[in-house]
């Protein structure tokens, strides 16, 4: 499939944008967890049971989709490398070439081991080791994401920075757009139940997320920069190559997502307001969440280009 005119494979860019949300959401909801849902229920407890299974639900979600469209990027990466037909790559041992023989089939091998110890971890939840060292295998599951893409074929020294800004970048888009989906879901929930513990929780939470966003943002703005000194070199390639182009819209995109964040943050949660007469706390409930939901369809767009950038020359090559 001819996608843009660029002879870029479209089944490879569209299991990538999958796997890559699908990645972030397992990574995002357990920072979530560690930053935002724990201590903000140690002051509601009657939301616990709820939340952390709405938490525990999501991931193991997020990470058996994530596996899924893992081995099948892997299966279609053979046949891009390759040029056979799936079958012929599949029957061809072209797939353990790449499995043993290619960076690539490498950090695939890494990433499964990472993906079976966090189902391991999530499996025994209620272990606070299993907790943290699932954590920890999330954050290496989408770290390693940054092997398989421009920055791992990065030379020399500027490779090495190349692969610590996107590593940073991945982490802190799963922190921010993953984070996003548990958050969305414990709004819902609120709205759903409507008591001053829920409240009290949705208030917090938010706030908490907030300051996570704002980490997150900072983080994402930087590395940014410098992956984007790094493939696109010139404001003038930012200009006129597709590359470029598709790199403008990510930048539109994740504005936008700005301005929800904002209005989140500055004008739907001090309405919030801890009170048994308060008759508005519903529809701001509501409306946190339809703009969180809309945050979250945002970040699958900027997922989405991300899939095809990653098939695209860096703009710095294309002139």
């Amino acid at each position: 499939m001819d996608l843009l005119g660029a002879g870029i494979d479209g089944p490879l860019i569209v299991i990538r944008a999958i796997h890559f949300a699908a990645t972030a959401i397992t990574a995002g909801t357990l920072i979530f967890r560690a930053v935002v849902a724990e201590p903000a229920l140690r002051s509601t407890q009657v939301a616990t049971t709820v939340v952390r299974s709405q938490i525990h639900l999501t991931a193991w979600t997020g990470l058996v989709i994530a596996a899924v469209t893992g081995v099948i990027w892997l299966q279609l990466q053979a046949v891009s490398m390759s040029g056979l037909h799936f079958g012929e790559a599949m029957t061809s041992g072209v797939l353990s070439t790449v499995v043993n023989e290619t960076q690539f089939g490498l950090v695939s091998t890494i990433r499964f081991v990472l993906a079976i110890i966090l189902a391991a971890c999530l499996a025994s939840d209620c272990l606070a080791l299993s907790r943290w060292s699932g954590l920890a295998s999330a954050l290496g599951l989408i770290a390693a994401i940054a092997w398989t893409g421009h920055a791992g074929s990065t030379p020399g020294e500027t490779g090495y920075l190349h692969l610590m800004a996107d590593a940073l970048h991945l982490i802190a888009a799963a922190a921010w757009l993953g984070g996003l989906v548990s958050l969305a879901l414990l709004l819902a929930a609120a709205w759903r139940y409507h008591t001053l513990a829920w409240v009290s929780l949705a208030r917090d939470a938010v706030q908490r997320f907030s300051m996570l966003g704002i980490v997150s943002v900072a983080t994402l703005l930087v590395s940014g920069i410098v992956n984007s000194w790094i493939l696109v070199g010139s404001v003038h390639a930012l200009l006129i190559t597709q590359y470029g182009q598709l790199l403008m819209l990510k930048v539109i995109v994740f504005a936008i997502m700005l301005m929800f964040a904002a209005a989140n943050r500055f004008l739907l949660t001090p309405r919030l307001v801890i009170s048994s007469e308060n008759d508005a706390q519903p529809k701001v409930l509501r409306q946190l969440t339809r703009n969180s939901l809309i945050e979250i369809a945002l970040g699958f767009a900027i997922f989405a280009i991300v899939g095809v950038l990653g098939m695209l020359h860096p703009a710095i090559h294309s002139l």
